[in-house]
């Protein structure tokens, strides 16, 4: 999502009222965050089969399929569970509704899961049961929050969403196992955008919820193939639980997975070395305790064992998962994994493993990544990057590539990458494997955005206009009040009027001109960004303007307001003064302004990526930028310790001064931080007086 398209208050909405329930029940987190994901999957569930029995029916009707006796395959190969009737979410409710079954709901609900369990062997053992920890009345309220017509005809991956933000909450929460279950979405994202897993074996030896599968199978369904033809998901994970989490989510997004459990370090899936055509991981980082005795002759160690302390363990695991993670790719095979930061530039015994890894010829790239990117971390981490099958003049060459200077900030303690982040960051990848066409494309599709926003700017401007003399209607009606704000306010207007019309009939003339029908190449690249660049800043200006004018609407208010408060009773009668028309006119013209202002700033948002990728690469290719990328060679690296830490080669960037500099960011950044230290203060403050009370 970019910072101007709508934030989708849906998965807010609902985390906000199942979080409430569980704050006036006696259940903790822990308690609660495996049933709430289960409900979830419920609803789901029922979601996917009541929208596969539509379309068998559908095709049967239309000769697609025969007329026949309807079999639990037929669901599963259009990505839904085959459910039984007591294992539907509607069913339930029903029963629910009834006044003697409300009491049985955590029974009935419990019994739904064992009965979808004993029909679909995969979630066989995985799905939630203990609902008997809740109060039916708790339950009853949790099941509602899950059952409005909203998310009953949700389509698309609208459970997904909801899935994972659920996962992202409970992590915040802490609510399991510190949260490590959960890699945060932008990291996961970067990825798979670098190794692009579209075919083969897709393996996680620390799978935690399964994200890397499900943003796997987003990106083969983005590129218009089906993830169940294209890909074999297997996953092994220490924790039961998180792998009842992993399947669960897998289920969710419609798709199926072999994870198995087992401690990585000595539980070896001799079955997936050297046959993975991808390999994806966030494992745990800087681990010291893994007994050297047992894993010295381990096969997935081929560049050796790091530094081994006196009590025989281990001193730091990193590089065992370094190892394990480019033994199980075949010869043509791409990895991507994050990896503590500390791990690019240790020493001793590290360094030498490293030294081999990188003589090998198979570290394609490496990107660091700021602190606050994790839920329940705050350090900050590298992702790195092997590819088995680099061409020859790449493969003494590493891509460094330092992402700590691109961010958005979340919440006061945590940060991502927007939308626009990811796919400038997979840009700079292409440009690394000459892929010129694609980040030509790219821009391409910036500039087209830019055209395509212009082009709803006059509509957006039309709209304040209007609401701009329907604030001056009843203002005029107040002459013999002699308001000097209403004289600024319309001489605000005869400014704006002037240029906004300017303005759009400029953006149309612009946006003439569809990128589809123009060729795709630096130079006429080069030629329409700077040929937007005045519109650009014009946009701006016209920001300040809207912004300006309403103010000055508002100040015509108040001074009406204060002028007729103070004229005799007699006179009040003369004059029409009307503030409940002019309050609900000035609550139009802020919705028409904010509208504006999103439509002028949505225009020159794309603009602003097209411009930050052609001239930082020109010539749209590779070359370094001081601050953020460098290509480096076997040499540099071995002049630099073999470090594999991309600030040690990028530099510094120059200062530059932001000519568009967002001040509302600023101040919506500066809210975010206090919103986020007034609930913390708010629950601090619950949590001090209980502790009165219990003194007391």
């Amino acid at each position: 999502m970019s910072q101007f398209q709508e934030e989708d208050g849906f998965e807010a909405d609902l985390w906000s009222a199942a979080d409430n329930l569980r704050a006036n029940s006696k259940l903790t987190s822990s308690d609660y965050f495996m049933p709430v994901l289960g409900v979830i999957f419920l609803r789901h569930a029922a979601n996917r089969y009541d929208a596969a029995s539509a379309q068998i029916k559908d095709d049967q009707a239309a000769g697609k399929m025969p007329k026949r006796k309807i079999i639990d395959g037929d669901y599963i190969r259009r990505r839904a569970l085959p459910l039984p009737e007591e294992g539907h979410y509607d069913w339930i409710m029903k029963r629910a509704s009834a006044h003697e079954s409300a009491k049985d709901l955590p029974k009935l609900v419990s019994n739904a899961m064992k009965a979808i369990e004993a029909r679909f062997e995969p979630l066989k053992g995985v799905l939630p049961k203990g609902y008997a920890i809740f109060e039916p009345q708790v339950l009853e309220d949790l099941m509602r929050v899950f059952n409005s017509e909203q998310i009953k005809n949700a389509t698309g991956d609208v459970f997904g969403r909801i899935y994972e933000y659920f996962l992202a909450k409970f992590s915040i929460q802490k609510a399991h196992d510190n949260g490590e279950f959960f890699t945060p979405a932008s990291l996961v994202q970067t990825i798979v955008n670098v190794i692009e897993p579209d075919h083969g074996d897709v393996f996680d030896p620390a799978c935690g919820s399964g994200g890397m599968f499900v943003q796997s199978s987003h990106f083969i369904e983005h590129e218009g193939q089906d993830t169940a033809k294209k890909v074999v998901f297997h996953g092994q994970e220490k924790n039961p639980e998180t792998i009842r989490i992993a399947k669960m989510n897998l289920a969710v997004h419609g798709l199926t997975g072999e994870i198995t459990e087992g401690i990585t370090y000595y539980d070896r899936r001799d079955d997936r070395i050297g046959k993975c055509s991808f390999v994806m991981a966030n494992p745990p980082f800087n681990v010291d305790l893994v007994d050297a005795e047992k894993i010295k002759k381990d096969s997935r160690l081929p560049f050796g064992l790091p530094g081994v302390n006196k009590e025989k363990k281990v001193s730091n695991g990193n590089y065992l998962w370094i190892s394990y993670f480019h033994s199980y790719l075949n010869d043509k095979g791409r990895a991507g994994f994050v990896m503590s930061s500390q791990a690019s530039s240790a020493g001793h015994g590290e360094k030498e493993v490293r030294r081999r890894i990188v003589e090998s010829g198979d570290v394609d790239a490496m990107i660091s990544i700021r602190s606050n990117f994790f839920y329940t971390r705050t350090v900050p981490c590298e992702l790195w990057f092997f590819d088995r099958s680099k061409p020859k003049d790449l493969r003494d060459k590493v891509l460094m590539l330092d992402a700590r200077n691109i961010y958005r900030k979340v919440s006061r303690k945590i940060y991502d990458f927007s939308p626009e982040h990811l796919a400038n960051l997979s840009a700079i990848v292409w440009l690394h494997r000459g892929q010129t066409e694609r980040f030509l494309r790219l821009v391409q599709n910036y500039l087209a955005a830019t055209g395509r926003e212009a082009r709803a700017v006059p509509p957006a401007l039309k709209s304040f206009s209007g609401s701009v003399a329907a604030m001056l209607t009843p203002l005029d009606a107040l002459k013999t009040l002699k308001l000097d704000a209403v004289g600024e306010f319309k001489d605000a207007i005869k400014v704006f009027d002037k240029d906004a019309e300017a303005l759009a009939k400029d953006l149309a003339a612009f946006a003439k001109t569809p990128e589809t029908k123009v060729p795709v190449s630096t130079k006429f690249q080069h030629a329409r960004r700077k040929g937007f660049d005045p519109l650009a800043d014009r946009c701006r200006g016209l920001v300040k303007q809207v912004d300006l004018i309403y103010k000055l609407a508002a100040r015509s208010v108040d001074a009406a307001t204060e002028a007729f408060g103070k004229l005799a009773n007699g006179e009040k009668e003369k004059v029409p003064f009307d503030r409940r028309g002019l309050s609900k006119a000035l609550k139009q013209l802020d919705l028409d302004r904010k509208a504006a202002v999103h439509q002028l700033r949505r225009t020159t948002y794309f603009h602003k990526q097209a411009a930050w990728l052609l001239d930082r690469f020109p010539k749209g290719e590779i070359e370094a930028v001081p601050g953020l990328v460098k290509q480096v060679t076997f040499k540099e690296i071995e002049n630099a310790d073999w470090s594999l830490t991309p600030g040690r080669y990028v530099g510094v960037a120059p200062v530059e001064e932001d000519e568009d500099f967002d001040f509302e960011q600023v101040i919506t950044d500066i809210h975010t931080e206090l919103a986020d230290l007034d609930k913390e203060a708010i629950g601090l403050a619950a949590t001090i007086q209980k502790n009165f009370e219990e003194l007391i």
